[in-house]
């Protein structure tokens, strides 16, 4: 533990330094003009960790904000941290189950399909190459004219930006197999379908999961890029989009940790799920 433990602890806390470094120094001169008349230097440094709204805020000022917004507001507020957290991992979540539906598909065709192999993948990468904030407006445009809001919009365009990486993933995964392992179950006499779920499918499990893993964490910004250009009342993105139109960078600031909480979160479901499924097969960790 100690061996795994203590470079983190060094790094995080070297970050700290320098972030509370940053502060000072970005927040300076707001806090020598503000300061009154004959305030020491000190006293002006010490300002610059309270301000309210700072260019950069101090990592306690972050903290603080983070545990107000999340501990001491009512959960259906439009100002709690969660509730907004809550709306933003909703559409992250089925985005996430849109592109493993759509990725896994999408591998197996590409697998077993000679034709689709040669063109289909080209058009797939190719995809990954519009950016996604020039297409979330049209894809919530088009979405509401047909009446459909909410959080299926948002959906689908985390589920178009977090699919690529399981659909590559799963490809290479159920290719993972020797060539003499296929040959082998070809002279037990085993079919396409025995071949898929006794070969190729349990050899992709270990291409499938880092997969997710990527997948998931691109969810969660494609959400969040989906709540930015359409004017969200709720979410992670219309935090960020108050905060911005307000000069709250507390608000800011809190709303980016509380999405790197949840990608982590999300990372941490899919890594209990992985090992779940290794322990089941007799695997060792």
């Amino acid at each position: 533990m100690r061996h795994h433990v203590l470079p983190v602890v060094v790094v995080l806390a070297a970050v700290v330094v320098l972030w509370y470094a940053a502060a000072v120094w970005l927040n300076y001169d707001t806090a020598q003009n503000l300061a009154d008349d004959g305030a020491s230097r000190w006293d002006i440094v010490a300002a610059t960790m309270q301000q309210d709204r700072p260019l950069l805020p101090a990592p306690h000022q972050i903290a603080g904000e983070l545990i107000d917004s999340t501990l001491f507001r009512p959960l259906a507020s439009p100002k709690s941290l969660l509730y907004h957290a809550g709306v933003t991992a909703a559409a992250a979540a089925l985005g996430f189950g849109f592109a493993l539906v759509l990725g896994v598909l999408l591998a197996v065709g590409i697998v077993h399909v000679r034709t689709l192999d040669r063109s289909l993948m080209l058009w797939i990468i190719a995809s990954q190459t519009v950016p996604v904030l020039a297409i979330a407006p049209m894809v919530v445009v088009v979405l509401g004219n047909i009446g459909l809001t909410g959080t299926l919009p948002k959906a689908l365009i985390a589920g178009y930006l977090s699919f690529f990486p399981i659909t590559t993933g799963m490809v290479t995964g159920l290719r993972a197999p020797d060539p003499m392992q296929r040959d082998l179950m070809r002279t037990y006499c085993a079919n396409g379908v025995q071949v898929f779920t006794r070969l190729r499918w349990p050899a992709s499990m270990a291409f499938l999961f880092p997969s997710l893993k990527v997948a998931a964490t691109l969810s969660l910004v494609g959400a969040i890029v989906a709540e930015l250009p359409t004017g969200a009342q709720a979410g992670l993105g219309a935090r960020l989009l108050t905060g911005s139109y307000y000069g709250q960078t507390l608000q800011i600031w809190a709303a980016l940790f509380a999405a790197a909480i949840l990608a982590l979160l999300a990372v941490a479901v899919i890594d209990l799920a992985q090992r779940a499924l290794v322990r089941r097969r007799g695997g060792r960790l």
